[in-house]
C-alpha cells in the first residue's frame, strides 16, 4: 500500500495536474473565441452573410493585398508612411486597383461643387473659350496667381491675360497651372496650413463655374467620370450662384438646377440609372442672420424642386469657422420654415473634421435632424455621442484620402473610421474633392480603405450598400437602386472570381 501511494504521489498528481491544465487551456480557448465573436457582433457589417462566391472572392482579394505588400517591399516603398501623392503610381499599377475599379460603388454621398472634374480637362476645356483669362501677376486682395475667369473683352481686369495665348507662348505654364489647381502632400512629416492652400485651389476656379456654357460642360464631364468608375448616384454639397453668359447676362438662381437636370438627361443616355441630389450649402464663417437668409432660399428652391434639393449643410474649415451650436437660432426655425413651405429640410452637416476635443460640433448632430455626418473624425473622442449616433442609425461620410491630404490623418491605418466601424457606426466611402487632390472617381478611396483598414469583401459590400441605403433617394427610388445594385454586385463577384482564377 505504501508503494502504491508513493506512485500516486510521484505520478498521479502530475497526471491530474496535467488534466486540470488541459481543461484550463480549453476554457481559455473557448473564452478567447467567445470574446472574438462578441467583438465581431458589434461591427458595422455584422449583418452581412457572404455567399460561397463572395467567400471565394474574399480569399482572392486577400492574396492581392499580400501582393501589394510584397511589391511595396520590393520597390522599397514605405507603404504606411507615405502620402497619397507618392503612393498613387503603386495604386494604379496594382492588380487590386483594376478589380476595385470594376466594383459597383453605389453612391458618392460626399462631394462638393468645384471638386469633381479633372484639372487637366478643366484647363483644356476653358482654353477653348476666347473669353477665358488667367491672372499671371502676384497675388493681391482680389485675385491670386493662376486664377481663371471669363470676361467680356472690354471688361478684362488688369493682370489677366488670354489663357489660350498664355499657354501658346509658354507651354510649360500648363503644368504649372495644373499644380496650382491640385493640392498635393509630398511629405507627411511636414506641416503647413493646408486649408489655406486648399481654399486657394477653389478660388482659382470659382469664377469659371458660374459661366453657363462652361458650367454645363464641367458637370457633364464630372458625372461621366463618376459613372465610368461605377458610381450611380451622386450627392453634391452645392454652393448656389447666379449663372451668366455674355448674351443674356445673369440667370435666376434656379437655372443651376434646371441646367443640371438637362445634364442629367445627357448622362442617362448612356447610364440610365444615374441619379443626382443637391445639398444646399452655405458657409460656417457667416453670421446667423446670413445663414437664416440662406435657409429661406434653400426652402424656396426645395419647394419648387423637391426631387433635386435634399437638405442643407454648412461648409468651410471647422477650426476657423463658427460652431454649429452658434447657429442654434437658425436650427430652431427649421420646423417653422417646414410648415411655411410644406417641405422638410434635413441637415447633412459637416461635423468633427478635426483632431481636437475642443471642437464639439459633433455634439450637435445627435440633437438635430441631421441624417448624415460629414467626416466625423473626432466622433471617437465623444463616446456617449458615438453611441447616440449608432442608436439613431446615422451615417458618417468618410473621405480617407481627403483626410490625409488636409493633415488630419498621416498613417491611414490610424484613421478614426476603423474605430467607428468596429463599434458598429455605419459609414460610407467618399472622395470629397477628388479633382483638387489629383484623381478622379471613387476607386482610389476604396483602395486605400481596403489596404490600410484590412477590410474584407463583407466590409466592402456593406460600405457600398450603405451608400444607397443612407442616400437621399426616396423610398421607391432607393428600392429600385438596391435591386440594380444587387445585380451589379453579383455580376462583379462572378467576373472578379473568373478574372482571378
Amino acid at each position: 500500500m505504501k508503494r502504491y501511494l508513493t506512485y500516486i504521489l510521484l505520478l498521479g498528481f502530475p497526471f491530474f495536474g496535467g488534466q486540470n491544465k488541459m481543461a484550463g487551456q480549453s476554457t481559455y480557448a473557448q473564452d478567447w473565441k467567445l470574446s472574438e465573436q462578441k467583438n465581431e457582433a458589434l461591427a458595422f457589417d455584422a449583418d452581412i452573410k457572404l455567399s460561397d462566391a463572395e467567400i471565394a472572392l474574399d480569399k482572392k482579394l486577400f492574396q492581392l493585398r499580400k501582393q501589394v505588400l510584397t511589391e511595396a517591399e520590393t520597390q522599397k516603398i514605405s507603404l504606411f508612411n507615405i502620402s497619397f501623392n507618392e503612393l498613387k503610381p503603386l495604386i494604379e499599377t496594382s492588380r487590386l486597383f483594376k478589380i476595385i475599379r470594376t466594383m459597383p460603388k453605389g453612391g458618392l454621398l460626399h462631394s462638393h461643387s468645384g471638386g469633381l472634374a479633372d484639372v487637366k480637362w478643366v484647363i483644356s476645356a476653358a482654353r477653348k473659350y476666347k473669353e477665358c483669362y488667367v491672372y499671371d501677376q502676384k497675388d493681391n486682395e482680389q485675385y491670386i496667381f493662376g486664377q481663371l475667369a471669363f470676361f467680356a473683352r472690354e471688361n478684362v481686369p488688369a493682370g489677366f491675360v488670354s489663357l489660350d495665348k498664355k499657354l501658346a507662348s509658354n507651354p510649360g505654364f500648363e503644368k504649372e497651372l495644373q499644380d496650382l489647381l491640385t493640392l498635393k502632400r509630398d511629405k507627411l512629416c511636414t506641416y503647413t496650413d493646408y486649408w489655406v492652400e486648399f481654399e486657394k485651389r477653389f478660388k482659382r476656379i470659382n469664377l469659371l463655374l458660374p459661366y453657363r456654357p462652361f458650367f454645363k460642360e464641367y458637370y457633364l464631364k464630372g458625372f461621366q467620370d463618376l459613372a465610368k468608375d461605377q458610381v450611380k448616384h451622386v450627392e453634391i454639397r452645392f454652393i448656389f450662384d447666379e449663372l451668366y453668359d455674355f448674351q443674356q447676362g445673369k440667370y435666376p438662381l434656379k437655372t443651376s438646377i434646371t441646367d443640371l437636370q438637362d445634364v442629367l438627361k445627357q448622362v442617362r443616355q448612356t447610364n440610365p440609372e444615374f441619379s443626382l441630389k443637391l445639398i444646399y450649402s452655405s458657409f460656417k464663417f457667416l453670421d446667423p442672420e446670413s445663414v437664416e437668409k440662406q435657409l429661406e432660399t434653400a426652402f424656396e428652391l426645395k419647394k419648387e424642386f423637391p426631387d433635386m434639393i435634399s437638405g442643407f449643410d454648412l461648409v468651410a474649415d471647422e477650426a476657423a469657422g463658427n460652431s454649429i451650436y452658434s447657429f442654434q437660432k437658425d436650427w430652431m426655425k427649421l420646423n417653422e420654415l417646414s410648415k411655411k413651405y410644406g417641405v422638410d429640410m434635413p441637415l447633412f452637416l459637416h461635423a468633427g473634421e478635426s483632431n481636437s476635443v475642443f471642437n464639439k460640433n459633433i455634439l450637435d448632430v445627435s440633437l438635430l435632424n441631421n441624417r448624415r455626418i460629414g467626416h466625423g473624425l473626432n466622433l471617437i473622442y465623444f463616446p456617449a455621442t458615438m453611441e447616440e449616433v449608432k442608436k439613431q442609425n446615422k451615417l458618417v461620410e468618410v473621405s480617407p484620402i481627403s483626410n490625409q491630404i488636409l493633415g488630419y490623418v498621416s498613417d491611414l491605418r490610424n484613421h478614426p473610421a476603423r474605430v467607428l466601424l468596429s463599434n458598429g457606426v455605419q459609414c460610407s466611402i467618399n472622395s470629397d474633392d477628388p479633382s483638387v487632390y489629383g484623381y478622379e472617381g471613387l476607386s482610389y478611396d476604396f483602395w486605400v480603405a481596403f489596404m490600410y483598414w484590412e477590410l474584407d469583401v463583407k466590409a466592402l459590400k456593406k460600405l457600398v450598400f450603405n451608400s444607397v441605403n443612407y442616400s437621399s433617394l426616396n423610398k421607391d427610388q432607393k428600392k429600385e437602386a438596391i435591386v440594380y445594385l444587387n445585380r451589379q454586385w453579383n455580376d462583379f463577384v462572378q467576373k472578379g472570381n473568373d478574372s482571378l482564377n
